[in-house]
């Protein structure tokens, strides 16, 4: 446990921030596996899952928890499952 009052404070700040990143985090990963099991399914419209991934990147990225290289690489990736 630190000694100093900005040690701690740095502590609480971080486990509020790991947090609320996991948070995150889990929410593009569930939605980006939805949109591909959507684009892998027979007679399904997967347009709005796909749309509601890409928005959930984004956010991400704005928070910034992802990087925005990766974001638009896992965007990319899901404009071109929509595309065939």
């Amino acid at each position: 446990m630190a000694n100093i009052k900005s040690a701690q404070k740095r502590m609480r700040q971080s486990e509020r921030r790991r947090l609320r990143n996991r948070a995150i985090r889990s929410r593009v990963r569930s939605t980006v596996k939805a949109a591909y099991a959507a684009l892998g399914a027979k007679g399904a419209t997967p347009e709005a899952s796909v749309r509601e991934a890409m928005r959930a990147l984004d956010k991400a990225v704005t928070k910034g928890v992802l990087h925005p290289n990766t974001a638009a690489r896992r965007k990319s990736a899901l404009a071109r499952g929509l595309a065939h």
